[in-house]
C-alpha cells in the first residue's frame, strides 16, 4: 500500500496512542488513512492485490480505540504477511459511515472481507489476526 502515511519512521518509545498521529508515529508497519479518497484507494489495493489485510476503524476520541491501539501496532510486526491499515472515522467520514462502533475491525483475503470483529480484545484480535494471515 504506497499510498497513506506509513508508520513506523520514528523511534519514539513513550507515546500516548490516541489515533491516527500515535500510529505515525509508531515503529508499526501500518498504512493509515487520512482522507476519504485515501481510504476509497486503499480499498482498490486491497481488491487487487487479493493479499490478506486488517483494517482498524478507530477514533481518537474513543477511550476503548486507545486502549487496543499499541497491541495494534506491535501485532503489525508479529503479522508482517497481513497489510495493516489504520482508519479514523473522523478522518474518513464518508467511507466510514457504515462503521457502527468503534473500534471495529474488517478482515479480507483475496479482495473480499471475511471476518468482522467489534470491541477491544488483545487476545481476541491475535487470534483473528493468525486464523487470517
Amino acid at each position: 500500500m504506497d499510498k497513506g502515511a506509513v508508520a513506523g519512521e520514528n523511534g519514539d518509545e513513550e507515546q500516548s496512542y490516541t489515533g491516527l498521529n500515535s500510529v505515525q508515529k509508531s515503529q508499526a508497519k501500518i498504512t493509515c488513512a487520512t482522507s476519504d479518497e485515501n481510504l476509497k484507494e486503499i480499498f482498490r489495493q486491497i481488491k487487487t492485490s487479493k493479499a490478506p489485510a486488517v483494517i482498524n476503524y478507530g477514533a481518537s476520541w474513543c477511550r476503548v480505540c486507545s486502549q487496543i491501539l499499541p497491541a495494534f501496532c506491535q501485532l503489525s510486526n508479529k503479522f508482517p504477511k497481513l497489510s495493516f491499515v489504520y482508519a479514523d472515522i473522523d478522518e474518513c467520514p464518508e467511507t466510514t459511515q457504515h462503521i457502527r462502533y468503534t473500534p471495529t475491525f474488517h478482515f479480507y483475503r483475496d479482495g473480499e472481507r471475511v471476518d468482522e470483529m467489534f470491541g477491544a480484545g488483545e487476545e481476541r484480535l491475535h487470534d483473528r489476526l493468525w486464523l487470517h494471515s
